[in-house]
């Protein structure tokens, strides 16, 4: 028999949850299709073995905006914010620098690097808070403006003229296709400093400091911080993904997992449902994909159903993964010269330098791994004890550069890179070797296939100035929708991106819901 639903989702992480939830909460009976055995996608709970666990690829968080957690009344179910994170720079020497909430701090940071942090990062927020009117709605249309495109560049030249004033206004327009090498650069004297907000600026993309855009990359990253601070994704019952699922099923929307699709059936170019791998038949009028979208339209539908200057468009996203995630099951806690075991609740990161972090990325431009990566290791069992047995810890770490298409291949590069990464931690956690009882490595072949997401991309295509805003993914399906009607998009493939945000879900919604018929 063919089920009949109103809605169906096609993937169960946070963006699809935003989404489905919004849309239950408005009367559709939705159906969520996850093709994994866990709600939550990349933030679902993973097994290193059966005694070992991790978060999923999810490492650290911003709390999920404002809005969003009072729409769906999140606190209610169990949501609440992470312990705040401060940012370890690690050098070898013990001699680290520490970036918290009353800004950077180590031997080497000067009164004067001070100074000039606080003004960089208190500007390039107010920057970040101009750009909210973008990043919370649905982004304008290129041409052919409806009411709410008015309302959203009204309200986005409205803060960048007035609300920054018209010096701010002109530096932002200097700066914001610019890289952040040189605004680094330009700003600060600590190259310990630099390297770190380098690396928060290229973390999951293919980029270096010094390419074009990066200062828009990290002002997306610093939207996320106007929420609150981050804090390490540890995979408790408090964490997004939970509250989310708990939000959905309140609201009347139902799961049913390990269930892939095979296809979305399209007939007269409408979208009427999907055909499971099973051969199953489910109608529904609405369909809407968290995959990302290469995979929805190329592989779901298929390039016969699109325009064909459409569909070679579609084929020509950015967006090969480049970075890889290391697991290691742990008897017990590494000691980190020169830090105390308090410290390791936060995030730590191996980023000395930003020429460091730009020659770790050069390899990656020609499919090979860098001999010294960027790492960025979190420890969440030191949160949540019931990822390892007593005593026993997880860690998890990203590794920046490992491009998805390894010159030779990953099947014989994989163990020797696991390895170079775990020497390369025993520069500064001297003991860990030791420790290790068991451990994975994710390359983004794997999280291709793991997690169903094209070439591993952490955020369903490169946020390049070309794949941003009106341009994300494509020109032709930037506002959520697709040429085939009834079809929708609402991963972080679209706008405003990747990141434990939740804003492609809730701009979709609204998009949807606005794009109803009046009953």
């Amino acid at each position: 028999m063919t089920e009949q639903m109103d809605v169906i989702i096609i993937g169960a992480g946070h963006n699809g949850l935003v989404c489905g939830t919004y849309l239950a909460r408005a009367g559709l009976d939705v159906l969520f299709l996850e093709a994994r055995d866990a709600v939550g996608g990349m933030t679902a709970t993973r097994a290193i073995d059966t005694d070992y666990h991790t978060p999923g690829l999810a490492q650290t968080s911003f709390p999920v905006c404002t809005q969003i957690r009072k729409d769906l009344q999140l606190d209610s179910f169990g949501y609440s914010v992470g312990k705040a994170a401060d940012t370890i720079s690690l050098e070898q020497n013990g001699a680290h620098l520490r970036i918290g909430q009353q800004g950077p701090s180590g031997q080497g940071v000067s009164n004067s690097d001070t100074m000039a942090f606080d003004q960089l990062k208190k500007e390039y927020l107010d920057y970040a808070k101009a750009l909210r009117p973008l990043f919370q709605n649905k982004p304008p249309r290129l041409k052919d403006f409806d009411f709410k495109d008015k309302t959203t560049l009204a309200k986005l030249g409205w803060n960048l003229r007035v609300g920054l004033g018209s010096d701010s206004m002109n530096e932002f327009l200097r700066i914001a296709t610019m890289n952040m090498y040189d605004i680094l650069d330009e700003a600060l004297e600590n190259e310990q400093l630099k390297g770190a907000l380098a690396a928060d600026a290229v973390l999951g993309h293919h980029m270096g400091p010094r390419t074009p855009g990066t200062v828009l990359t990290w002002l997306n990253r610093l939207s996320g911080e106007l929420n609150g601070s981050l804090s390490v994704v540890d995979g408790s019952d408090s964490q997004l993904g939970h509250a989310l699922r708990k939000a959905a099923a309140a609201s009347g929307a139902s799961f049913r997992l390990n269930a892939s699709v095979r296809k979305i059936l399209v007939e007269k170019s409408r979208a009427y449902g999907v055909e499971m791998a099973d051969g199953e038949k489910i109608k529904a009028p609405l369909v809407i994909s968290n995959a990302d979208p290469r995979s929805t339209l190329l592989d779901l539908v298929g390039a016969p159903e699109l325009d064909a200057m459409f569909a070679q468009r579609v084929s020509q996203i950015r967006g090969a993964g480049d970075v890889a995630k290391l697991h290691l099951a742990l008897t017990g806690l590494p000691e980190f010269t020169g830090l105390a075991g308090a410290d390791l609740e936060h995030r730590l990161i191996v980023a000395p330098t930003m020429m460091y972090v730009e020659r770790a990325f050069n390899p990656a431009k020609y499919g090979e791994c860098s001999d010294n990566p960027v790492l960025e290791i979190t420890i969440p069992s030191l949160q949540n004890k019931s990822l390892a047995p007593a005593g026993h810890h997880v860690m998890a770490v990203n590794v920046t550069f490992a491009p998805y298409n390894l010159e030779g291949g990953w099947e014989k590069a994989k163990d020797q890179f696991a390895s170079k990464v775990i020497d390369q931690l025993c520069r500064y956690a001297p003991n860990l070797k030791s420790l290790i009882a068991n451990q994975e490595l994710l390359t983004p072949q794997d999280i291709e296939r793991e997690y169903h997401v094209r070439e591993g991309h952490w955020h369903h295509g490169e946020m390049t100035i070309h794949q941003s805003f009106m341009m994300r993914p494509l020109y032709g399906a930037a506002q959520y929708d697709t040429p085939i009607d009834g079809l929708f998009l609402c991963g972080a493939g679209t706008h405003p991106g990747g990141g434990l945000t939740g804003q492609p879900g809730h701009n979709a919604a609204q998009r949807i819901l606005a794009m109803r018929p009046a009953s």
